[in-house]
């Protein structure tokens, strides 16, 4: 098999096992208040935090899966790199992953800071 076949399995699996929760969970029975709606909603189990508040965590959760990946990049340039055994081509296919990683870094870095700023301003101008 190409490495591209190789890699877009490995992208698949990934992400099918990032589905797994929401797939087990379709079975759930969770009573969520439907029954209550004659007594006046009642609690129907969704919870009441603020809507800015979930987008904030949503936002963190998917900056640092994306910080951890650019930091496993950058950790497999590194193993690249030693494992080249003095090999020019594979030095220099190393260093443009390690690089890539740190550039990917930087920019999920720097992502966060402008998400973090703009809701923290929206939180802050609509309370």
């Amino acid at each position: 098999m190409s490495k591209k076949i190789v890699k877009n399995l490995l992208a698949l699996a990934m992400l099918s096992l990032l589905a797994l929760p929401l797939v087990t969970l379709a079975q759930s029975n969770m009573d969520v208040g439907m029954n209550e709606i004659e007594e006046g909603f009642g609690d129907n189990g969704l919870g009441n935090t603020d809507p800015r508040t979930t987008v904030a965590r949503l936002i963190n959760v998917a900056m640092l899966f994306l910080g951890i990946i650019a930091v496993v990049i950058v950790l497999l340039g590194g193993f690249k790199w030693m494992t080249a055994a003095g090999n020019e081509d594979k030095v220099g296919e190393a260093k443009k992953l390690m690089g890539a990683g740190v550039v990917g870094l930087v920019i999920v870095l720097s992502a966060w800071g402008v998400a973090n700023f703009i809701l923290s301003r929206l939180i802050t101008a609509t309370n």
